[in-house]
């Protein structure tokens, strides 16, 4: 069967149907850490690890929740094509170590606690997609892309746990002499409170599940797919990609950007904070425009189109945008 064969079979195919299982796989290692950490750290608690639809810990239940798609390479593929999202192994590993800091919270009701609210701020606020980060506030850890912990108080939980989690932070060092220290401290010193007793909240309960998936990987994505702003910028921005590029040369400069298209966005997406599917629909108009001008390369033309992108990215956070 051919790669097209096997890639429409699997498009078609039920999620739950597939047999899918982090036994075997690539994940299975990377959960293995994540329990070793947690062992290191004096945490016995090692939160259920299952596949679902996307990264998540259901809110209150202490369990972690696996994309799909990394259990199949095949599906890893399909991801990659169609949603241009796929992790390493390193950033996944990033991203257990923030679920299971929920899976802590969750498990042992910290965020009931005064303290918790003291330093986090209030459980209860608002959970809002759009957010705008300061990269400069010294009280919240970075970790995940997007100053993330600067989300919401249990996302700000879960991002400092992860760092407290990781054997490579050197937390103690990183962010001595900032208010984020407080926090890390925190996590360390509820960590040895409870890190030998059973949770509080039973893992029992999953959100959906692969096994309950009954739609199909095509509909998964269709389902997913988030809508790329309309991107319109004025004319004289032509101008400016004139500056970039050179009129002539050997590389077209639109084949060099789409080659590479995939780590200027994960890079403006990862310093910026704007979500991924905002800056790459930025880079896409830009990419156009540079193939229609018939625009190549010259020496760091990649570094001045990155900082362009950069900057119409972040002004998209300004609350005027």
């Amino acid at each position: 069967m051919t790669w097209h064969e096997e890639r429409e079979r699997l498009l078609n195919s039920r999620i739950s149907e597939l047999g899918l299982r982090i036994e075997g796989t690539e994940l299975e290692p990377l959960v293995e850490q994540l329990y070793r950490e947690l062992d290191a750290c004096g945490i016995t608690f090692k939160p259920p690890v299952y596949l679902t639809d996307e990264w998540g810990c259901p809110e209150g239940i202490p369990v972690i929740g696996v994309p799909f798609y990394l259990a199949d390479p095949q599906l890893s593929a399909i991801e990659n094509e169609l949603a241009d999202n796929l992790e390493s192994g390193d950033e996944s590993m990033m991203y257990l170590r923030h679920e299971a800091g929920h899976a802590f919270n969750y498990a042992y009701r910290l965020y009931e606690r005064e303290e918790w609210h003291r330093l986090f701020g209030p459980y209860s606020r608002p959970y809002v997609e759009t957010y705008k980060p300061n990269p400069f506030a010294a009280e919240f850890v970075r970790h995940i892309a997007g100053w993330y912990a600067q989300k919401h108080p249990d996302e700000d939980f879960a991002e400092t746990f992860a760092v407290w989690l990781d054997p490579r932070s050197a937390w103690r060092e990183a962010y001595a002499g900032t208010p984020a220290l407080q926090k890390l401290e925190y996590v360390d010193a509820v960590a040895r409170e409870l890190g030998a007793e059973p949770p509080l909240v039973k893992p029992r309960k999953r959100d959906m599940p692969v096994e309950e998936m009954t739609h199909t990987v095509a509909q998964h994505y269709e389902r997913t797919a988030a809508t790329p702003p309309r991107i319109q910028l004025p004319n004289w921005f032509d101008g400016d990609l004139r500056r970039i590029f050179a009129a002539t040369g050997e590389e077209p400069a639109a084949a060099m950007l789409r080659a590479k298209r995939r780590l200027i966005v994960g890079e403006v997406a990862y310093w910026t904070g704007v979500q991924p599917h905002v800056v790459r629909a930025f880079a896409d108009h830009l990419i156009k425009r540079v193939d229609a001008l018939g625009l190549c390369t010259r020496e760091d033309s990649l570094i001045a189109f990155i900082a362009m992108l950069t900057t119409l990215a972040t002004n998209t956070l300004r609350p005027d945008a």
